[in-house]
């Protein structure tokens, strides 16, 4: 049975009960569902499967490769811990939204045509702004509708490119592109929105710190390594990604630095952990493309890792902000150790994970000669271990103390932390066991060369020094309360701007084609409303996006409902 359904169909199907259970028939239930679906793709094997006409298109719902297939077992290791995490108060509404959430990403990951992953790439925006929502604040609310707005304004776009390149070239198959045309252009852009490409980040620094406690590590892990994918699906050797990339490594530093939200610090950090992915993509070689997987597969590691220490310091004490928090090692000793795991892997040192996989990007820009590149990779390198490997565990539980005092982490987020600790420290130590073997390209790297270690300890060690040298001569930027202004500021002064002089001009035009019409019809339109006028919820005004969300809703669940019900027939891939 399972292994007639697709992997992603099991993970959204059996969100659908998750509302309906409760205490541990709901927790035994959310924590089998990813292992039903792991289950249901390893039953599967390598090929394509689930292949339709549809309007003369072929599509393929599933594909199992060698760049597929790591991001299936990735997406389904980082379901699996966050649903642990999320066992200490989380609702049913986030442990749905979670589940199909992950089921999305797996869905994406594994589309063999670009219909399939436009629709995935759709839900995956419905399901992730419930994890924002959840939180039930203001600030949380208004969040999540401009992150609704952006990620499925990047769907409108993906949608725009794959109907232009479907009409130059007759396909809609999911495999390499070259830029230059309107299709691929437009999907690249669409792509891009998703993994936050410079001064189209500001969605995610904005809602994540927003989200709940655990929606904040689902989040962390799926929506840009989709993106990812996608971009080492279609794009390898696309030379503006270099660029691109670069620019995401270095510009979210000195945000980082300056923010006093430690989630908030993470967002920026996130941005620039995936800039070392974009850039691997960019260089295009064998290598390259290796480093820039690997290092996904472990920033899902180590960033959920660092986004659950802070969520456990948010759900003990209320607050990550840095100017509230410190010496609470001595109340939550087992959180911040686990939470110094995660920022030595994010940091890159030896024996831990981003060692083994940041590296192999750095190696191969060195291997085809992009020195300039190597060294802006190289201070972005050291920019992490201020920002990230140091500000993190520091401010939040080492710093100056704060005087509060509260419980460890429960019992269930500390399992969940250590999980990705053991994998933090595994992937880092022994790479060749799991991490290297699935890599889409055979691995010739060896990490663990003399020059490498040492090289990479002085990056680390003066790295630290230099933390050291500005404490204590007060130059380090100090932790206050604060807004800091991001690229967004720009575009929501001239939205709100043009919103208010359209809305104006709308307001004028109306009023003066009421005037005329109640003049030439003497009243008739007044007695016109009172007869027409709304009664009733289906007769109520909606908001025109409640309508459209509807409708996108209405969409999936039918496009759903036939994907799941399609066997998977079918097999390797044609030659």
């Amino acid at each position: 049975m399972i292994g007639s359904l697709p992997p992603a169909a099991v993970m959204i199907l059996g969100a659908l009960l998750v509302p309906f259970l409760r205490g541990r028939a709901r927790t035994g239930w959310v924590l089998l569902l990813p292992a039903a679906s792991l289950a249901a793709l390893l039953a599967l094997g390598e090929g394509e499967f689930g292949r339709i006409s549809i309007f003369s298109y072929e599509l393929t719902l599933v594909r199992i490769d060698g760049l597929s297939r790591i991001f299936g077992w990735l997406f389904h290791i980082a379901a699996f811990i966050g649903l642990i995490f999320a066992r200490r108060g989380g609702s049913a509404l986030e442990d749905a939204a979670a589940l199909v959430y992950a089921g999305a990403a797996i869905g994406a990951v594994q589309a063999g045509d670009l219909i399939t992953l436009f629709v995935f790439w759709e839900l995956l925006a419905l399901s992730s702004v419930f994890l924002v929502w959840a939180r039930g604040t203001e600030r949380s609310y208004r969040a999540g509708i401009r992150y609704l707005l952006v990620q499925v304004g990047s769907g409108v776009v993906l949608l725009a490119g794959i109907i232009a390149h479907a009409r130059a070239t007759g396909s809609v198959a999911f495999g390499p592109m070259e830029t230059g045309t309107l299709g691929t252009n437009l999907i690249l852009l669409g792509i891009g929105i998703k993994a936050a490409f410079p001064l189209l980040h500001n969605w995610l620094t904005d809602a994540y710190p927003e989200a709940t406690y655990s929606g904040a590590v689902f989040l962390s892990a799926f929506t840009t390594k989709v993106a990812v994918y996608a971009l080492a699906r279609g794009y390898q050797g696309e030379d503006l990604l270099i660029w691109v990339g670069v620019i995401m490594t270095m510009f979210p530093i000195f945000y980082a630095v300056i923010e006093n939200d430690l989630r908030r610090v993470l967002g920026y950090s996130m941005i620039n952990q995936i800039g070392f992915m974009v850039c691997g993509v960019g260089i295009g070689t064998e290598m390259a493309v290796n480093g820039a997987v690997a290092h996904a597969f472990n920033d899902v590691l180590f960033k959920g890792l660092l986004f659950m220490s802070t969520g456990a310091l948010l759900y003990r004490t209320g607050t990550t902000k840095c100017s509230e928090l410190g010496g609470l090692y001595k109340s939550m000793p087992k959180t911040a150790g686990l939470c110094v795991v995660g920022a030595a892997s994010i940091s890159a040192f030896p024996l831990f994970s981003g060692f083994v996989s940041k590296s192999m990007v750095m190696a191969a820009a060195l291997e085809m000669n992009l020195d300039i590149v190597w060294l802006f990779l190289l201070f972005a390198s050291a920019g992490v271990l201020h920002h990230a490997g140091i500000k993190i565990p520091f401010y939040g539980f080492f710093g100056p103390d704060s005087g509060i005092r509260t419980k460890e982490a429960p019992t269930s987020m500390l399992i969940a932390m250590g999980m990705a600790a053991f994998l933090c420290v595994f992937n880092g130590t022994w790479p060749t066991l799991f991490l290297y073997p699935n890599l889409p390209y055979e691995v010739t790297y060896e990490p663990f060369t003399p020059s490498h270690v040492i090289s990479q300890l002085q990056l680390l060690f003066f790295a630290v020094l230099a933390f050291v040298w500005l404490r204590l001569s007060d130059r380090e930027p100090h932790e206050l309360p604060s807004t800091n202004l991001d690229a967004d500021w720009f575009y929501r002064r001239f939205g709100r701007g043009l919103a208010l002089a359209a809305g104006g001009v709308a307001s004028r035009l109306r009023d003066a084609v009421a005037t005329r019409a109640v003049a030439a019809a003497g009243g008739a339109i007044g007695s016109a409303r009172r007869y027409m006028g709304p009664s009733g919820v289906l007769g109520r005004t909606w908001p025109t996006g409640t309508a459209v969300i509807w409708v996108a809703i209405l969409l999936l669940v039918f496009l759903l409902l036939y994907y799941a019900s399609t066997p998977l027939t079918g097999g390797p891939p044609p030659p």
